[in-house]
């Protein structure tokens, strides 16, 4: 079977992935034994009549098994055939009969027991439309004479076949003392082109000769109409193409073809079983609806799914499908489609389907016909020559009519039958075998229905609004908490039990305080500078105020900052940080309002606060406390108990940190007692 040399030349690359074929220069068949034994072939092709099966008269040299291989047949340099060689391999088959006594004395009929075996071996093939029997003798020297032991093989070259051809091969005894084997192969259709898959890609290895020019063609292989192209190119051999996993569909199929006047083009689609074309090929198909109760489903192959008309109802529940009574219908892709002798309907869509599975749905007449109707359907079906049941499709199934049920349908059941036998319902389908479709309007139901309910609310929305005329006194706003942020300096062990305790006295007013020594664990995982920022944003956004203690360490660390931007070397980062966060509100004069100064009786002059923060109010504690409290109560909503007990309550928690914080640190003043009385004005 001669054929292009580009086609068999593509098969001897040195592509890894494809294998080379060997090449036969003898133009005629030929065959050959194993060592020790001998092989002739006869001329030409014998009839193929295996015959029946006949006893074995002693050891008999059979078939075993077969084996083939692919060869290339050149009596030419650029003429070759793809061959298939056949190799057989032999064994002794019996043994020599047991005689009698007597029997043994006549040595005219006893077999020679150290004889050669001579068989004749007929291979049959068959490969459409190619039909060949061929005859080999061989013969097995008596030394090798062993029942049941294999002795060698013969091979056979060879059966010339096509691409992609289906060859049967069996193989027998002239006369046949076993059943013939069989074999059947089916020959790569591209022996020289592999498929692999590289990640989410797809490469195709092209193994052809080195400058040899050939055609490539990606085209969609479609059962209506022609081939559809996709990609073209002329390429000069070997080549790898990388094809994208998304490129890949079931009817893809890739053509190649020498660059030659009249030459072969072979076709080969390896993607028809990829499970990841299937998918592919669902993803990119389209369900569209180009006009009034015209559906078209479009793909770039076919697609084995049914199409059934459904039910759609306005409360966007499952559409349900009209089979029966109507019937499912395959779907033919990328052609215009209509449901015979079927009335117009905005309830009605159509469903493709894939092994039980909806894939696309669209409603034939949603464009043309509006929304959803809270219509309800009656599937009319025929049970005998002149009788039919009626049924109300609801998403729970088809309920009977008249039934028994809980269903919207059931309750209404004698209304909706006499609208049927009446003829207020529309008939959308009919089949004189199998049923009818009809529509039955509910608008006058649910009119009945919401004129009811809406007496109902009326006359519960006329009882709430009575309710809170005569409650509107007596509802009172609950007290806004307001936020309060402490912002002090490093000084000492002393220094922060009184800021501590100034903190939780406050706390008790009620105000929300926030104090750096009780959210040490955020600061140190949030840095310092983040803390008081978001402390300070969130507090002012609160409407709350922000409470700056002043000690005379944080006076001096102030002054240096105005002076150079930066403090000295010591555990001020916290200073450094909310000094950073407040200072442009006072330096742009954003303070009033949101900022409060506060120093303790005999630890600080007021005259050594910075003048930059004497745009707020600036109070000495416990002397000033009850103005102090008013400004922390601001807009809210007044605090309980009277002034003076409040102002007690902080001052008798403040003289205790005081007395303490004296004792530490020496400073005359600090224990001496509060004593409440006419409270300086605030400087």
């Amino acid at each position: 079977m001669p054929m292009s040399w580009f086609l068999l030349s593509l098969a001897l690359g040195r592509s890894p992935v494809v294998v080379s074929l060997e090449r036969l220069v003898e133009p005629h068949d030929t065959a050959r034994c194993s060592v020790g034994l001998s092989c002739h072939l006869w001329d030409g092709d014998v009839l193929c009549l295996p015959g029946s099966l006949e006893s074995a008269p002693g050891p008999v040299l059979v078939p075993t098994s077969l084996q083939t291989e692919l060869v290339l047949r050149c009596p030419q340099e650029t003429d070759c055939a793809l061959c298939v060689r056949v190799v057989v391999h032999l064994a002794v088959h019996g043994g020599w009969e047991e005689h009698g006594e007597g029997e043994r004395s006549d040595s005219k009929l006893q077999e020679p027991r150290n004889a050669s075996l001579l068989a004749q071996v007929v291979l049959s093939f068959q490969a459409y439309p190619t039909t060949r029997c061929a005859l080999l003798e061989v013969q097995v020297p008596a030394v090798l004479v062993q029942p049941g032991q294999s002795v060698g093989s013969a091979v056979f070259d060879c059966f010339e076949a096509g691409l992609g051809a289906e060859v049967r091969i069996w193989s027998y005894t002239q006369p046949r003392y076993q059943k013939e084997l069989n074999l059947t192969q089916q020959l790569p259709a591209l022996p020289w082109l592999n498929v692999s898959a590289d990640g989410d890609n797809v490469r195709l290895v092209l193994d052809v000769s080195e400058e040899q020019d050939f055609g490539l063609l990606l085209y969609w292989d479609q059962v209506q109409g022609p081939l559809k192209p996709w990609k073209y190119k002329n390429l000069t051999g070997p080549q790898t193409i990388t094809l994208n996993h998304t490129d890949l569909f079931p009817c893809l199929c890739i053509q190649v073809w020498p660059l030659e006047p009249d030459s072969v083009r072979t076709s080969f689609c390896p993607f028809r079983e990829d499970p990841r074309a299937h998918r592919n090929l669902w993803h990119i198909a389209r369900l569209h609806v180009p006009s009034s109760g015209i559906w078209q489903l479009d793909a770039p192959c076919s697609l084995l799914a049914k199409v059934a008309l459904c039910w759609q109802a306005p409360d966007q529940g499952p559409c349900q499908p009209l089979v029966p009574p109507m019937l499912q219908e395959n779907v033919t892709v990328n052609m215009p489609h209509e449901f015979q002798s079927v009335r117009g309907h905005p309830n009605l869509c159509v469903q493709v389907s894939s092994w039980e599975k909806v894939q696309f749905q669209e409603c034939l007449w949603a464009d043309s016909l509006g929304p959803f109707k809270d219509d309800m359907l009656l599937v009319e079906m025929r049970t005998g020559l002149n009788d039919t049941s009626v049924c109300a499709l609801e998403s729970s199934g088809c309920t009977a009519l008249p039934s028994n049920t809980s269903t919207r349908a059931a309750h209404l059941g004698e209304q909706l039958l006499q609208d049927f036998r009446t003829h207020q319902c529309v008939q959308l389908w009919k089949d004189d075998n199998l049923g009818a479709l009809w529509a039955c309007p509910m608008d006058k139901y649910i009119h009945k229905r919401w004129v009811l309910v809406w007496l109902v609310c009326l006359l519960l929305a006329a009882a709430l609004f009575f309710f809170l005329l005569l409650k509107k006194d007596r509802v009172k706003a609950a007290p806004r908490i307001r936020t309060a942020l402490l912002l002090h300096s490093a000084e000492g062990a002393g220094y922060e039990h009184l800021v501590g305790a100034l903190a939780s006295a406050l706390s008790q007013l009620p105000l929300r305080v926030a104090v750096d020594l009780w959210s040490r664990r955020e600061l140190s995982a949030h840095g310092a500078l983040a803390w008081f920022h978001g402390q300070r944003r969130r507090t002012l956004q609160e409407d709350g105020v922000v409470v700056l203690l002043f000690s005379p360490a944080a006076v001096a660390q102030c002054q240096q900052w105005l002076q150079h931007q930066t403090v000295g070397p010591g555990p001020h980062d916290a200073l450094a940080s909310w000094l950073s966060c407040v200072l442009p509100d006072f330096l742009q004069g954003r303070a009033a309002g949101r900022y409060v100064g506060v120093y303790f009786d005999g630890l600080l002059h007021p005259e050594a606060v910075p003048a930059a923060f004497r745009a707020a109010p600036l109070f000495s504690l416990p002397s000033q406390l009850p103005g102090f409290l008013d400004v922390l109560q601001g807009g809210c909503a007044r605090l309980p108990g009277r002034p003076a007990d409040r102002a007690e309550r902080v001052a008798q928690a403040l003289q205790s940190a005081l007395d303490s914080c004296a004792l530490q640190s020496g400073t005359p003043g600090y224990g001496e007692a509060w004593n409440p009385g006419p409270y300086p004005a605030p400087k």
